[in-house]
């Protein structure tokens, strides 16, 4: 029988990815996103080589998180891997300038949709003493950049959650870790930027940024390890990058 996988935020970017990946090591897939569209397209992709379902939902609204993985069909309830991936950034301002919509939306995706999507997938992993969480983070969790404030501060909540996760799930034999990308080109600045394609193209000009596809080749490396490895906290940056302000562009 097949594992079955939840993945947060598949209609692009890292989770459109990982939904591939995890497709051709024959993990059965819960695709969630916010864009019913796309997720559909996506699932009649990868149906064609395992079982998909979808569930259309946005990860702050904590009703429908609950209401949706519960309405899930029986042969998609015992979910083996969960990766929190849907997360945002809004804004690079200073603190001072700062926008606090733009700090709740932060606050609210990163840190308690990720919370809310978690609580609703552990206690059946917890009942069966079986289970694995990857918790897609970011370097913006390891070292706080100028302009970066709140949304360093929902990155590190992640890295806070992630080990907090790890030691209250441990005698549960749950499977706990971390991802942790560097620059990935992705949707993200353009979000970011609030739809200013011209500022979000040049992030990623001068050096090779990292795609999509090698981050998910690495939660596929992690979550197809053998039980008793557990892959706590992994940062992965493009060779270009040293730090979050230090890249080597041309």
């Amino acid at each position: 029988m097949n594992k079955i996988a939840l993945i947060t935020g598949a209609t692009s970017g890292i989770g459109k990815a990982t939904a591939r990946a995890f497709a051709s090591e024959n993990i059965d897939l819960i695709l969630c996103g916010r864009r019913k569209e796309l997720l559909l397209e996506l699932a009649a992709e990868l149906s064609k080589k395992v079982s998909v379902t979808t569930l259309s939902f946005d990860v702050r609204d904590k009703t429908e998180v609950f209401k949706q993985i519960e309405s899930l069909p029986q042969e998609f309830k015992k979910i083996d891997i969960l990766i929190n991936n849907a997360g945002n950034a809004h804004g690079m301002d200073a603190i001072q300038d700062g926008n606090i919509d733009d700090w709740d939306a932060m606050i609210d995706i990163n840190v308690k949709g990720l919370l809310y999507v978690s609580k609703a997938v552990i206690p059946q992993m917890v009942e069966r003493k079986s289970g694995h969480i990857i918790n897609i983070g970011s370097t913006a969790g390891k070292e706080v950049y100028p302009n970066g404030n709140v949304y360093c501060a929902s990155k590190f909540a992640v890295d806070a959650i992630n080990q907090g996760m790890r030691i209250d799930l441990n005698k549960a034999r749950i499977r706990v870790g971390a991802v942790n990308p560097g620059l990935v080109e992705t949707e993200f600045s353009k979000v970011r930027f609030k739809g200013d394609t011209g500022r979000a193209e040049k992030v990623y000009q001068g050096f090779q940024a990292l795609k999509p596809e090698d981050i998910a080749d690495v939660i596929r490396f992690v979550v197809t390890r053998p039980y008793h490895v557990n892959i706590a906290d992994l940062t992965v940056m493009p060779s270009a990058q040293a730090s979050s302000t230090i890249v080597n562009k041309d």
